[in-house]
């Protein structure tokens, strides 16, 4: 385990020690106008050994979510590590960022350029300097993001559930939807398997907007998983556990026509075969195509802007044995998020 003894972490510059809390920033690369562009980290260090942990956000640029839930992870109050190290990454992306984009300025996805190289493209860089200066020196991490522009993903965790050790976790993290995701060519999590890293894919919410339910879910989330690996200690929940249920399919439901849409079905419905998802309409209303479920399932994913074109994606659909069960836990998911809203959070 990287993180089983009491080395110093060096992270570009920066020598972090056992037992100390540590804000840096790692230089990447200017901007034409001479402005220097740095990666905001910061590490906290237990005294006692234990496993090294990354939480990243914003590989995407516009997928804000995870900078959210890591900013309330960092500032609770009660939030102490027991053991091991714990790397907070809330901005990869900090180009993409600052032009509300999810691409870096090349144009190229930067989850699609590892593990990189310190000589290529400017997304191939920041890819190789955050897999070396990050990744690389930890045992497990959790990468956080949202559907994209126009789209959002109902709380869910991706990862390589052949692996019993990473299944563990995804099932701990405490969401109803787990899918079992193959790892992508040039993405964070085929970089890090190479590393022998386990990471956990979290996808929640939609691009460039706060969705409460998803940050509220995503913090639990990684507490749990937190505990489950001993860097914190176990947190009683006062609420029903929520049971996961994993899904070896899934996929894109797409327009048969061009329209305006009036959606029948929303984000966490389950569907049976057949049943209406939408309405595509004409604007003068002299045609209207019903889209239809083709197979059963939990809607996971939509579209939200109510303009298609023919072969647009509008709903991706997981298909489950028992999607009835499914449906019934993210609806046990989403009252055990609310109440805390009247409450408030005192801990953020």
């Amino acid at each position: 385990m990287k993180g089983s003894s009491n080395n110093l972490l060096t992270i570009g510059d920066t020598v972090i020690k056992p037992g100390s809390r540590v804000k840096l920033q790692l230089p990447v690369a200017n901007l034409y106008t001479d402005t220097e562009v740095s990666i905001p980290v910061e590490v906290i260090r237990s005294k006692k050994p234990g496993p090294t942990v990354f939480i990243s956000a914003a590989i995407h640029g516009d997928e804000l979510n995870g900078i959210e839930i890591i900013r309330r992870l960092m500032t609770m109050k009660s939030f102490r590590l027991t053991s091991g190290t714990l790397i907070a990454v809330p901005i990869v992306n900090v180009y993409g960022m600052l032009n509300q984009s999810r691409y870096m300025p090349d144009r190229r996805d930067l989850n699609r350029c590892f593990p990189g190289s310190p000589k290529g493209s400017l997304a191939g860089r920041l890819a190789h300097l955050f897999l070396q200066e990050i990744v690389s020196k930890c045992d497990y991490g959790i990468d956080l993001h949202t559907g994209a522009i126009h789209r959002s993903n109902f709380p869910q965790v991706r990862a390589n559930l052949k692996d019993p050790e990473t299944e563990a976790m995804a099932r701990i993290f405490g969401v109803p939807v787990l899918l079992n995701s193959s790892l992508r060519d040039g993405s964070l999590r085929e970089a890090a398997s190479e590393h022998g890293v386990k990471v956990l894919l979290y996808e929640a919410g939609q691009a460039l907007r706060f969705d409460e339910l998803s940050i509220r879910a995503g913090l639990k989330g990684i507490l749990n998983v937190l505990g489950h690996l001993g860097v914190i200690r176990k947190r009683i929940s006062k609420t029903k556990a929520v049971e996961p249920f994993v899904a070896n399919y899934s996929s894109w439901i797409r327009a048969s026509s061009s329209g305006i849409v009036r959606d029948v079905k929303m984000l966490g419905d389950h569907v049976k075969q057949g049943e209406i998802l939408a309405e595509i309409c004409s604007p003068t209303g002299l045609f209207v195509e019903k889209l239809r479920a083709p197979r059963a399932g939990v809607i996971i994913g939509k579209q939200n802007i109510p303009l298609v074109q023919e072969g647009d994606a509008m709903y991706h659909i997981a298909n489950f044995e028992a999607p009835d069960e499914v449906a019934d836990h993210i609806e046990q998911l989403q009252e055990n998020m609310v109440p805390d809203a009247d409450r408030g959070e005192s801990d953020n």
